[in-house]
């Protein structure tokens, strides 16, 4: 699994939690590493503080009352918010019928002036004279992290304006296929190296962008570019408008081809990433759309071992959440996640029949899932295949960090 994949799901992962856990409605204790965090209601009690009279305690404790009482009022300010933008969906419902009618139309009256005997163009021929029928496509190769790195025959043919093919020679459609070919493969490159060819990774995606930009594979491979940015920049704002852009391309390429694997799960991830710059309603929101996208990312590629990790995770930290995060959820969507150690277990282990050795978080979070369920014999080989792994990566570090604060509270 390539550096910024790991770093990308890790923070997406967290961040769409953060959103369903309603962080900041409720004062939550710092995460240790060895696992979620839960909310608590610091409350000072005599049997604390001994020798205190009774006068400070009833001080501190009508403190920390104000204190919940202005987060509950902090709470339904948020869902007044929410009632006002349902409001405005349902009024806007009406209307967009009309709209999607009249496009409808159009695109109907384009495709069949297009359709005329004066816009036909005969069948095409490839650079080694095999004729190919509208539509058809060849297989495509991908790398070793899963991901295409290779595209031919129609999917990266130019098409003109409308869908209409335009015409060109064999020679050109040759010229223009590999140009797509030889980007896509240079941006798989440059995000599988260093930091600085990160950076350059996005500066070269951005320079085709108005050449190649309705091309699906580009789009999802700019959405994972703006995650590698996201992840060095060290400004907040920096971080912030990274995700916002990485956003906002996911929904052009799933709007593009919404039978794309690697849109959806890339979709997710920024999702996930812009959940911890956004209010509390669209940090659930965000949380919401992380699993759906998730979902249909596995629908549509089973066999790719990122979104089941990445989906392990998201079932990991819902497992954590207390009763009244849920409850919140639930008044705030009508259905609170749903999601155990169990599954979380279930997803993490089908990353291992995927890909053995996947990463060393993946044995990390196999063994907190074995010490939840009890299971000490089996989380401690999953500590000590983690320990077995060389570390190559900051993110090889971090779970490190995590198996260091893990094994004591399994020597226990």
């Amino acid at each position: 699994m390539a550096q910024s994949d790991s770093r990308a799901l890790a923070l997406s992962v967290l961040a769409g939690a953060a959103g369903i856990t309603l962080a900041v409605v409720w004062y939550r204790s710092q995460k240790s590493r060895g696992g979620a965090s839960l909310p608590r209601l610091w409350l000072t009690s005599n049997d604390e503080r001994p020798g205190a009279d009774v006068s400070r305690t009833a001080l501190a404790l009508q403190a920390h009352q104000a204190e919940v009482l202005d987060r509950l009022g902090a709470l339904l300010q948020c869902v007044s918010e929410l009632k006002d933008e349902v409001r405005a969906l349902k009024n806007a419902l009406p209307r967009l019928q009309d709209q999607v009618r009249a496009e409808f139309q159009g695109h109907r009256a384009e495709g069949a002036r297009r359709a005329s005997p004066l816009h036909r163009t005969p069948r095409r021929r490839r650079a080694d004279g095999a004729v190919r029928e509208e539509g058809q496509s060849s297989e495509e190769a991908e790398s070793e992290g899963g991901y295409v790195t290779a595209h031919t025959d129609t999917e990266d043919e130019e098409l003109g304006e409308g869908g209409g093919a335009k015409h060109v020679s064999a020679g050109d459609i040759r010229e223009a296929k590999d140009d797509l070919t030889i980007l896509l493969e240079r941006a798989d490159s440059l995000h599988d190296g260093s930091e600085s060819e990160k950076k350059k990774g996005l500066t070269v995606l951005l320079e085709m962008k108005e050449e190649f930009g309705q091309k699906t594979p580009f789009l999802w491979r700019l959405m994972r570019a703006y995650a590698d940015a996201h992840d060095m920049a060290s400004a907040v704002e920096e971080k912030k408008s990274y995700a916002a852009a990485g956003k906002m391309v996911g929904e052009e390429a799933i709007t593009l081809n919404p039978m794309c694997a690697d849109s959806h799960q890339w979709y997710a991830i920024m999702c996930g990433l812009m959940s911890e710059y956004e209010s509390v309603q669209n940090k659930i929101k965000n949380g919401y759309l992380f699993k759906d996208h998730l979902d249909k990312a596995i629908e549509l590629k089973p066999q790719d071992p990122l979104s089941y990790y990445l989906l392990g995770r998201w079932c990991y930290a819902v497992a954590q959440l207390s009763w009244i995060e849920r409850r919140v959820a639930a008044t705030l969507f009508g259905e609170p996640p749903s999601a155990s150690v169990q599954d979380a277990l279930k997803n993490f282990l089908k990353v291992e029949e995927i890909r053995p050795k996947y990463s060393k978080f993946n044995y990390v979070f196999l063994a907190k899932c074995y010490k939840d369920l009890g299971q000490r014999a089996q989380a401690m080989k999953m500590c000590d295949a983690a320990s077995s792994m060389r570390m190559v990566s900051k993110e090889d570090e971090e779970a490190q960090k995590e198996l260091d604060s893990l094994l004591p509270l399994l020597s226990v």
